[in-house]
């Protein structure tokens, strides 16, 4: 507390005597000190020195073919609607789809008539192409519609396509995922949030690493809410999460198919919202375009040493805002995707 004290009195000294010291709001500025941190993690420990990890709402223990593991499940009612946009129709529209097909092509073919991927069909040069683009439309994964979308982005339009697109998979397949780990590489992940949506709720299931030895255990429980339709929406996952996964599986030879769909939002946030905040941070989206603002929420690079104080207090209270942190990531994203879809959608 002294240090903490300490820190205080000189973070007013110097905003007292700054030029600028009217932008500065010293709360906020205190929250990224080590010491603010140190103290919340010390008021943890002092709140739930007697409670155990199945005290939190919604756990319990459950098993796996790799032993035990904590499962934490909440529900939360959720208005989550894509409306109809007919898609693929969409698609048929899209000339540039096509190989050898550009802006200007395009625009010249429908100069001559040429307004859909069919109409094609009685073009001379784009026959082949037409026709085995509309033979295979329908039955495409929602994988290999992304990745086509994703070969062919000449433009806003076509990066809007790449949001529009998420209309076609059942709601029900989207994953809302996010990991939190020991550090960028090589160390362990302790805890895997998961959000689903059923019916008018979000359904959030959590695996947390009790011990270090239960990390095969907590990937088998992420993974039983997986199968060949499921769509991982992320945010930054593409950079980190499903790669960190990807390694894990590597190191403890784990034989799973993990190769699915994924729409990584922090992409889109860029693009759709670059200009209309102060950054594109997962927290700074949630402030400006949700008006939700946290509460002792733990910057990633204080979860180690929160984690392991844990460990080594046998206390529970250091994770709390960890595990409350991952799930409050997960049920952002499916607003975020609504929102980003009705902006695309109906601009």
């Amino acid at each position: 507390m002294q240090d903490l004290e300490h820190e205080n009195y000189m973070l007013k000294s110097i905003l007292e005597t700054s030029p600028s010291s009217e932008s500065f709001s010293f709360d906020e500025y205190r929250k990224v000190s080590p010491a603010y941190y140190n103290d919340l993690k010390l008021q943890l420990l002092e709140k739930y020195q007697d409670k155990k990890l199945t005290d939190i709402k919604g756990s319990k223990v459950i098993e796996t073919p790799y032993g035990d593991t904590l499962e934490i499940v909440q529900k939360e009612k959720i208005d989550f609607r894509l409306a109809e946009n007919n898609f693929k129709n969409l698609m048929n529209h899209n000339l540039k789809l096509l190989p050898k097909i550009g802006i200007k092509t395009e625009q010249k073919l429908k100069s001559q008539g040429f307004d859909t991927i069919e109409s094609l069909l009685n073009h001379d040069s784009y026959r082949s192409y037409a026709l085995e683009f509309t033979q295979n439309i329908d039955c495409m994964s929602f994988g290999e519609i992304i990745d086509l979308l994703n070969r062919n982005k000449y433009g806003k339009s076509c990066r809007d396509n790449l949001i529009k697109c998420i209309s076609i998979p059942d709601c029900e397949n989207f994953k809302f995922m996010d990991i939190e780990t020991l550090g960028l590489s090589n160390v362990p992940i302790i805890l895997i949030g998961v959000a689903e949506i059923r019916g008018n709720k979000i359904i959030s299931s959590q695996y947390f690493l009790r011990d270090l030895d239960e990390e095969i255990a907590v990937l088998k429980g992420y993974f039983s809410h997986l199968d060949e339709d499921s769509v991982h929406v992320t945010f930054n996952g593409k950079t980190f999460d499903v790669p960190f996964i990807k390694n894990k599986l590597n190191y403890h030879r784990i034989d799973v198919d993990f190769d699915l769909a994924h729409i990584d939002l922090m992409y889109f946030a860029k693009y759709l919202w670059r200009d209309d905040l102060p950054n594109c941070q997962l927290q700074t989206i949630e402030k400006y375009k949700f008006g939700i603002e946290r509460v002792d929420d733990v910057p990633g690079q204080y979860i180690p040493g929160y984690y392991n104080t844990y460990l080594s207090e046998k206390n529970i209270g250091p994770m709390i805002p960890i595990i409350e942190h991952n799930r409050q990531d997960i049920v952002s994203l499916a607003d975020f995707l609504m929102k980003m879809y009705e902006e695309v959608n109906y601009e």
